[in-house]
């Protein structure tokens, strides 16, 4: 009998969710439901590249050139899943329901708005899909002062590509630092600097208490400090939150985010969930991961089982933002009880490193991509490391590679 695996979403989770499906079981119908209007794309370049104009969404599909289709998965485009019937394995969805014998969600996350800043007030700006982008690629065109709003990952990027097209631009950050949840103080003070080498200006510690739409289409911000900033766009990158909707309306177990195990199988054996949806074991207890490469190698590992498989979920998490010529990249568990050692390094290249039990638990690096790549293999296999050799420039990670194989 052909077995019916459904994916929910349009990330890469879902995406290698269903192609790994279809690998493991090329018999299979694999169907893939996505809410957008068009072929699943990559989503990083929406805050850099799409915004300077440089390409397209549909130009970087996330399953290569002839999407989905060319794997064998059908794509419903379009297309809103609005509930699980788990008693009659079903999705119920916009364009009527479907069987499944296996289904995996993989719905992402959703951005978390201030009540402050709606998206339905005019010229603020979200940024989470191909819409989105295009939107406040318009809205630049017109734009002399840009205010962000959260001076994380995708605010950064955005503050970034605006800097480059020439405008002036604000960023206000709640915390006393940029990048408080995936840098190191000293790394975040190196991309601190370089923003504001390029004319941004940052209010830390600062939150927005009222904005208000003037006459001339701009939009005065008033601040937690007293300060009155007026802008001609607002954007808002504060986060996101896990969109477990369809779990919770369906009766799995959510507790911020889908509750799922090593294997990514839910509270339901037939249903599976990956990505920034989950909720997963990790080595430090249960964990969130809102990241590229673990929405892949998690839908991977989703799929395969949904498949009939039984791999477990064991990657090495990572990720990386593009701001300037800064190629920021981390890369593993990063943990409050880890030794860090930094290496220094000339011009804009840095490296900080982290140890626990004599090997490398994670690494944070700027412009060292080949450096990262071995230091990966080096977290992988557990290699132990001399911490004198990690802080010496001259000791090549390859070398440490070698003299353990």
């Amino acid at each position: 009998m052909t077995r019916r695996i459904v994916v929910i979403g349009g990330g890469p989770a879902a995406v290698f969710a269903a192609l790994e499906a279809k690998k493991r079981d090329s018999a299979a119908e694999v169907t893939l439901v996505t809410d957008e209007a068009c072929e699943p794309y990559e989503k990083p370049p929406l805050s850099k590249a799409v915004l300077l104009g440089k390409s397209n969404p549909e130009d970087a599909l996330i399953a290569g050139p002839g999407g989905l289709g060319k794997h064998g998965v059908t794509v419903r485009t379009g297309t809103r899943c609005m509930a699980i019937d788990r008693a009659a394995h079903q999705a119920v969805t916009t364009a009527g329901p479907l069987p499944y014998d296996s289904l995996v969600i993989a719905t992402g996350s959703l951005m978390r708005e201030l009540p402050v800043l709606p998206a339905s007030m005019p010229r603020v700006h979200y940024l989470r899909t191909e819409s989105h982008s295009r939107a406040i690629k318009a809205g630049l065109k017109d734009c002399k002062h840009l205010v962000v709003v959260g001076a994380g990952l995708i605010g950064l990027e955005a503050a970034a590509s605006a800097a480059e097209l020439g405008m002036e631009v604000t960023v206000i950050e709640f915390a006393p630092r940029i990048m408080a949840r995936s840098c190191d103080e000293e790394t975040a003070a190196l991309i601190l600097a370089e923003h504001q080498h390029r004319g941004v200006e940052f209010d830390l510690s600062t939150s927005i208490t009222q904005a208000t739409s003037q006459l001339n289409g701009s939009i005065a911000l008033e601040t937690s400090e007293g300060d009155l900033t007026v802008a001609d766009m607002v954007l808002v990158g504060t986060g996101v939150k896990p969109d477990a909707t369809l779990a919770q309306a369906a009766d799995l177990d959510v507790q911020d985010g889908i509750v799922v195990d090593a294997q990514c199988r839910t509270s339901d054996p037939d249903i599976f969930a990956a990505g920034d949806c989950t909720v997963f074991p990790g080595p430090q207890g249960p964990v969130r991961l809102e990241n590229w490469r673990h929405a892949q190698d998690h839908g991977a590992v989703a799929g395969r089982n949904a498949a009939g498989a039984s791999d477990s979920y064991n990657t090495v998490p990572s990720y990386w933002s593009e701001q300037y010529d800064l190629y920021i990249q981390g890369v593993g568990w990063a943990d409050p009880a880890a030794h860090r050692v930094r290496r220094k390094l000339p011009g804009k290249s840095a490296l900080a490193l982290e140890l626990k039990d004599g090997t490398i638990s994670a690494a944070l690096g700027i412009n060292v991509q080949r450096d990262l790549a071995a230091i990966r293999r080096l977290i992988e296999r557990k290699i132990p490391v001399d911490p004198a050799a990690l802080a010496d420039p001259a000791q090549p990670f390859n070398a440490m590679l070698k003299a353990k194989a």
